[in-house]
């Protein structure tokens, strides 16, 4: 884990959206903490490595997602060489018959 995210206010931070239950509260504390522009852009960076992981070529992530080469490169990088993070969810998501796009 990156040592310059890990903190206190990260860990309280995490810990509230681990006590949100329903996509509702999701969509209500996120829009109060994020702005349009950072909810959006998490959203594309998830949608980004969705496409990935389903094998879409950078072009065709790129058409549909609006997303910048260097924003899909990163995405590709956290997917590959990243922590896991993606994977957790993408399996739970999986075993939860949760839709992934």
């Amino acid at each position: 884990m990156n040592k310059d995210v890990k903190s206190e206010a990260a860990d309280s931070l995490f810990d509230a959206i681990l006590c949100l239950k329903s996509r509702e509260e999701c969509y209500r504390f996120f829009e109060d903490l994020c702005t349009v522009n950072e909810l959006h852009s998490m959203s594309q960076r998830f949608e980004v490595a969705v496409m990935l992981k389903n094998r879409s070529t950078y072009l065709e992530v790129a058409e549909k997602t609006g997303a910048s080469t260097a924003t899909i490169s990163r995405v590709n990088r956290s997917l590959n060489y990243g922590n896991g993070g993606y994977e957790v969810v993408f399996e739970r998501m999986k075993k939860e018959n949760r839709p992934i796009l």
